[in-house]
């Protein structure tokens, strides 16, 4: 609302647009500088004089503009300071921000957005290296979802390939019905690394696997049982992990999903003449865009991960409806999809400019890259068992009597380990630590859930009336939030928009929680400057109005994160 206004005043008297002057348009890194500043130095050329005595000039052609009112205009060098009457400015932002609307955005007008997230292999264990893709897609898709998309979750689940020919040959060979039956999946990586671990002192075991992966896409009747055996096992503690993380799919659609869909593929580019024979394989070359040849076809004839993401992409495009295609993958695949893009582009899918790779960076354990085959793995269940055992004890510390203990237990500890991942740009390595993870103090989210459970605690002891809301007799007066803290905190309120505008441009979920952490701050400031609950009425019901807006966007970035908002901790 700030800047648009500011850009509303300027575009008559600089000859820009609206856009292109908020654009330019710079918040002071001081309150003393102003709340907006514009910044003269474009217009030098123009002018053909010095920013300064623009920004001089200007000031003083402003001065009597009418649009001004109860808004405060100087120069200092070559900008232009507009200082906003907090008064008069507080009462229209929180109007604003209080109406049902703010936070339910329409960038979107209902575009469809597809987002595969997530995607573990089946038979493995869930490992907190699966958290990064996870919870960044779940992110995403609420921040789609809140800027007015039709956002979808896909699981693209590694149900398919030469692993499976591995799993069967381990699990016929040292199965034990009993323990798959007491913890299938940690049985089931046992196997999986027992397998590694003898194929290297017998290598006849890789060709046992090889065998009955290929019987497996013969359709056998033993290897199909045992593949569906395997699903069976690891779905079910996929969604329980999910159900933890409070993650639901749309569309649970592993690789073996598009196994009759690849062929089209193949055929179409062999009839487009884009098929070349390299060293006994089928590729697609890639020479104009400096990148070594996309692999459609193996010199066994049979098709490899390109193919199937070839087939996938044009399912999801054509079939699932999807505008857009955003694939939460890790960095070390950047390559795997500019081939595969590149490769749609050729074909003539011109949508193809509309898929893209939301690459994050590793998760390491002390240093060291985690390996499913060598048994190093971090079960993501036993960090948010610690998690929510440890933030049980710091609330049996500070409120013994919290009627729902263990749910508020879990809503912290899981959202402690989402957030200190969420916090950080997603293309940083991550040296996961489990200490960070659950360190409650500083930049966490249990600092923003606190904060949230503050504010329904000062709404309660204020008795707070949703009807004070729309209030037209006694509306909320400015003058009670002229001081500088409600101030501040009414404009961050007012930044959500930008914010979530921000976090989709980038496809970043980290701009979004570390905004929650500035409203929270925003907002500790306030309550520690301001008496909220005074004995005056109309005084207190202004502020308490105030301090239900911060509650309502807390909530809000919290759920974007896919954190819960207890009322009481």
């Amino acid at each position: 609302m700030l800047k648009e206004t500011i850009a509303n005043i300027l575009k008559d008297v600089i000859l820009l647009s609206t856009e292109e002057i908020e654009q330019l348009l710079e918040v002071p890194p001081n309150a003393e500088l102003g709340d907006i500043a514009f910044p003269c130095f474009i217009l030098a050329k123009k002018y053909k004089k010095n920013p300064t005595i623009i920004a001089a000039e200007l000031v003083e052609q402003l001065k009597n503009d009418l649009k001004l009112e109860n808004i405060n205009i100087h120069s200092q060098g070559a900008y232009i300071n507009f200082f906003f009457e907090n008064n008069v400015w507080s009462e229209k932002l929180l109007n604003s921000i209080l109406q049902e609307d703010f936070t339910k955005m329409d960038i979107g007008k209902n575009e469809r957005i597809i987002i595969d997230m997530s995607s573990p292999n089946i038979a493995k264990p869930f490992g907190i290296g699966h958290l990064r893709s996870t919870m960044i897609g779940n992110a995403l898709y609420h921040i789609y979802k809140v800027a007015g998309y039709d956002a979808v979750r896909v699981n693209h689940l590694g149900d398919w390939g030469t692993q499976f020919g591995k799993q069967i040959t381990a699990y016929k060979r040292w199965g034990d019905q009993q323990k798959m039956k007491d913890n299938a999946i940690h049985e089931c990586l046992q196997l999986y690394v027992k397998f590694h671990e003898e194929a290297e002192q017998d290598p006849e075991l890789e060709k046992e696997a090889r065998i009955w992966f290929k019987k497996l896409e013969e359709g056998d009747e033993e290897a199909i049982k045992l593949w569906n055996y395997f699903i069976e096992l690891s779905l079910k503690e996929f969604k329980l992990m999910y159900e933890k993380l409070g993650v639901d799919f749309d569309h649970y659609l592993g690789e073996s999903f598009y196994n009759d869909k690849m062929e089209p593929v193949v055929i179409e580019l062999k009839e487009k003449g884009l098929l070349e024979k390299s060293e006994g394989a089928m590729v697609v070359r890639l020479d104009e865009l400096d990148m070594p040849p996309c692999l459609i076809l193996k010199s066994d004839g049979t098709t490899i991960y390109p193919t199937r993401d070839l087939a996938t992409a044009i399912y999801r495009h054509e079939q699932m409806k999807g505008s857009k295609i955003l694939y939460v993958v890790g960095a070390e695949q950047q390559l795997h999809f500019k081939q595969v893009f590149a490769v749609l582009d050729k074909i003539g899918k011109g949508w193809s400019n509309d898929c893209e790779h939301i690459s994050f960076g590793l998760m390491k354990f002390e240093g060291k890259k985690m390996s499913t085959r060598r048994g190093k793995v971090i079960f993501l269940e036993k960090v948010l068992e610690e998690a929510v055992s440890k933030a049980k004890e710091i609330i049996n510390q500070k409120n013994p009597d919290l009627f729902n203990k263990d749910e508020v237990a879990e809503a912290i500890g899981i959202g402690s380990v989402i957030f200190n991942d969420l916090k950080n740009n997603r293309i940083q390595e991550v040296d996961f630590s489990l200490e960070d993870a659950l360190n409650f103090e500083g930049e966490t989210g249990a600092y923003v859930q606190c904060t949230y459970a503050r504010i329904q605690s000062l709404l309660e002891k204020g008795e707070w009336k949703e009807s004070w809301i729309n209030d037209h007799l006694n509306p909320v007066d400015g003058k009670y939030l002229n001081d500088p803290s409600s101030w501040t905190l009414s404009k961050e309120l007012m930044n959500f928009q930008q914010i979530i505008e921000l976090a989709l441009f980038k496809n970043e979920p980290s701009v979004v929680a570390r905004y929650a952490l500035e409203v929270a701050k925003k907002f500790n400031r306030y309550y520690n400057n301001v008496r909220i609950n005074v004995d005056d009425m109309n005084e207190k019901k202004s502020k308490l109005v105030l301090t239900y807006a911060t509650g309502k966007i807390l909530k809000q970035v919290l759920q974007c994160l896919g954190l819960k908002s207890p009322s009481k901790i």
